[in-house]
């Protein structure tokens, strides 16, 4: 009997429940389409057997142990699995060495060792002339970036694969899936779980397929049924269980908008901490980051604009930055940006401008461009008249000089007395009255 064997217990409802609905194939596996779609390196890899060394990385709960363990079942491959944290390199060497008494039989090993990054240089030493031999075959997960963590060696011989987190329709799959399981999940039990409660899991659990499964498993179990044996999973259970509020925002209802239209207004309406306050709420109900930074840019622009240059720039940097680094750090950039822009001296003129052209364009005969700003880049374009009489504005003082940009007088850029605007309305005013 091989160790993969011996890991399974006598009695699996012993295990935790996001344990026991480890998938033990490709069919059962929710999520990560993006490297197991039809079609995919590593899902044809898995099905022909054809499995090198992997390195899986991501955020927890997204589904390593299970990838690793799912691999081994369906490749019907010997599995070991440690723990970096608490291994060294005696026994390193032993499960090695077990595993090229595996292969001598004709069975592959697989080794799975979890939090790979906190192997030290000599432990990933001991695994390169055998990994690269293909014995054992090593699937280490992380959640750090490995090619901050791990040596060079070592990835040269495994490909490595980013894993991302869930997505709320997978969590609820996996959810429902454990609910109905008869052998494995809570099958046997007469849940009946409402469809906001398990919302509010999927949406809480922020893509963790563990943390959700073991609410889920906490709610069921310390939920008392009624006389029938019906276990009612309600909202305020499933909230108790994850230990998080159930927060009013659901992304179909008002709740939603309402918090985000509040969010927008304070900005608008200079008060850091209102805004802060909403952006508050929607990151604690679950709130894509993206979708606050892209409120926070669109203020900066519509009711910020040229008063304050910055806050745009400001806005993007925290869009990227919360992109980069996810929650919960990604909290800090968007709550400095969202101040920022609260703070800051507030003009929507470059809003009207671009609408009031907008407006003309739509229902006004569209203006041919003048014959003087036309393209001279080509054959022919000066006999047109193209160019001609054109005044190249460094050619003359201020880098200024008077011509008509357009064949009829249009003016939709009102600068405000706000902040760095007042400067610009200066100019143009100066530039306006320069003869």
């Amino acid at each position: 009997m091989d160790l993969f064997e011996q890991e399974k217990p006598q009695n699996p409802k012993d295990l935790p429940l996001a344990v026991r609905m480890r998938p033990v194939s490709l069919e059962e596996y929710v999520g990560q389409e993006h490297i197991l779609g039809k079609g995919k390196l590593l899902r044809r890899a898995i099905e022909a057997d054809r499995i090198t060394s992997l390195i899986l990385y991501g955020p927890p709960g997204v589904g390593k142990t299970s990838l690793a363990w799912c691999i081994a079942n369906v490749t019907k491959s010997n599995y070991i699995a440690i723990n970096a944290t608490t291994s060294n390199v005696e026994e390193l060497r032993k499960v090695i060495a077990q595993a090229k008494q595996k292969k001598s039989s004709g069975k592959k090993t697989i080794l799975f060792i979890d939090e790979i990054h906190r192997f030290n240089k000599a432990q990933q030493d001991v695994l390169m002339p055998d990994v690269e031999e293909g014995n054992p075959i090593l699937i280490g997960a992380t959640v750090h970036n490995p090619y901050f963590s791990l040596v060079a060696p070592l990835l040269s011989r495994s490909l490595v694969l980013e894993l991302k987190s869930l997505k709320e329709e997978d969590i609820l799959k996996i959810l429902n899936s454990a609910l109905k399981d008869k052998t494995k999940g809570l099958g046997d039990l007469k849940v009946k779980a409402d469809k906001k409660a398990l919302a509010f899991l999927a949406k809480t659990c922020e893509g963790d397929a563990r943390r959700a499964l073991n609410a889920l498993e906490v709610g069921v179990l310390t939920t008392l049924p009624a006389k029938d044996g019906t276990i009612d999973l309600d909202l305020a259970a499933a909230s108790e269980s994850m230990q998080k509020k159930a927060v009013v925002y659901d992304r179909d209802e008002d709740a939603h908008y309402d918090t985000a239209s509040a969010f927008i207004k304070s900005m608008r309406g200079s008060d850091p901490d209102a805004a802060i306050y909403w952006m508050a709420k929607m990151l604690y109900a679950g709130e894509d980051p993206r979708f606050i930074a892209r409120r926070i840019c669109i203020c900066a622009a519509e009711d910020v604009g040229n008063a304050d240059p910055l806050a745009i720039v400001l806005a993007n940097a925290a869009l990227q930055i919360s992109e980069f680094i996810g929650l919960p750090e990604a909290r800090i950039p968007l709550a400095q940006a969202a101040i920022y822009v609260a703070c800051a001296p507030k003009s929507n003129a470059s809003y009207l401008a671009i609408d009031k052209a907008t407006q003309d364009i739509e229902s006004e005969k569209v203006q041919e461009v003048p014959d003087h700003l036309k393209d001279t880049h080509y054959s022919g374009a000066e006999k047109l008249g193209h160019g001609k009489d054109y005044k190249y504005a460094h050619d003359f003082p201020g880098h200024y000089v008077k011509q008509k940009y357009t064949r009829k007088k249009v003016k939709y850029y009102q600068p405000t007395d706000s902040g760095f605007e007042a400067k610009i309305k200066q100019r143009l005013e100066k530039l306006e009255n320069n003869k």
